[in-house]
């Protein structure tokens, strides 16, 4: 009994730590986005046409490979909660985008660190799924560190662009949840089938054959790192709590204000006139973010 009770909880560890892994590294990937989008010069909705189109094929690869792997025992079969997730992610994606065009991309990665609470909150009130103390103290050491760094002028002029980001993030977190609360559907079959939908709603209400060869080149890439990044946080998601999905997720926000830095020459807003006493204290809030990070990741 207890080398059993022992083996149970060594495999709870390793399928957690393996959650958190292939969310962190999800977070690279997704922290291209906004590199990629101002980098093609189509309007959104071609934008996720196209980037829709690429990324179905291959997250549609990935789980028929994998389907056969197992021998064809994974059922295909949405339901109403597979065609909802499908749905809502391809809502949470158009904002996504869109988001890009008319904001920073400093802002929409700002305001995406907002995510773990969110995610809480609605995992709190809609699957009753508590949150430890590490979690939630990590995340509030993450607003903390968005606040020294945006000061008190962020968004300014950039009002829709951030709206579209604030329903992003609460689309994502709402997303979260539902990967987890449905665990029993096909989560990545209906990631493949949610960029399908947007490859449909594109074809439809914006001309996407009419893009440059550059463009569509760009388009291709962004669409084999949208597969791969979808395909890593949604495996990822279904082994730790939705609220720390969102926290590692987070490290989103550094990546893509440093890719944004190094391809776009695109400084975050107010880099200019934070005062040195902010950057010190923005120092600390790392040091003290990296803490609790440790805390979280402990068993």
């Amino acid at each position: 009994m207890p080398e059993k009770l022992a083996k149970g909880t060594a495999d709870a560890t390793a399928e957690r730590m393996l959650g958190v892994v292939l969310v962190s590294a999800s977070a690279v990937a997704f922290a291209l986005t906004g590199v990629l989008t101002k980098s093609i010069h189509a309007d959104p909705l071609t934008i996720t046409c196209w980037r829709g189109f690429f990324g179905s094929i291959l997250i549609a690869l990935y789980v028929l490979w994998r389907r056969r792997r197992s021998g064809g025992r994974e059922s295909l079969r949405l339901g109403w909660r597979g065609w909802l997730l499908a749905v809502e992610g391809a809502a949470a994606s158009i904002a996504f985008i869109a988001a890009f065009k008319y904001t920073y991309v400093a802002n929409v990665a700002v305001i995406y660190a907002t995510s773990p609470f969110i995610a809480a909150l609605l995992a709190l009130l809609l699957v009753r799924e508590k949150f430890r103390l590490q979690t939630m103290l990590a995340a509030a050491v993450s607003l903390c560190g968005v606040a020294v760094m945006v000061g008190g002028g962020f968004g300014s002029g950039h009002l829709f662009g951030d709206g579209l980001a604030l329903l992003m993030t609460t689309g994502s977190a709402l997303y979260m949840i539902m990967v987890r609360a449905f665990r029993d559907s096909p989560v990545v079959w209906a990631g493949a089938v949610s960029a399908f939908l947007l490859f449909v709603l594109g074809w439809f209400v914006t001309d996407p054959v009419a893009v440059s060869t550059r463009d569509m080149v760009l388009l291709a890439t962004f669409g084999c790192s949208f597969a791969l990044a979808s395909i890593l946080w949604t495996e990822g998601s279904r082994l730790i709590p939705a609220a720390e999905s969102g926290l590692l997720g987070s490290a989103e926000v550094p990546f893509a204000i440093l890719f944004a830095l190094l391809f776009l020459g695109e400084f975050p807003p107010l880099a200019s006139i934070v005062p040195e006493e902010a950057g010190h204290a923005d120092e600390q809030v790392l040091e003290q973010k990296v803490d609790l990070l440790r805390l979280v990741a402990q068993p």
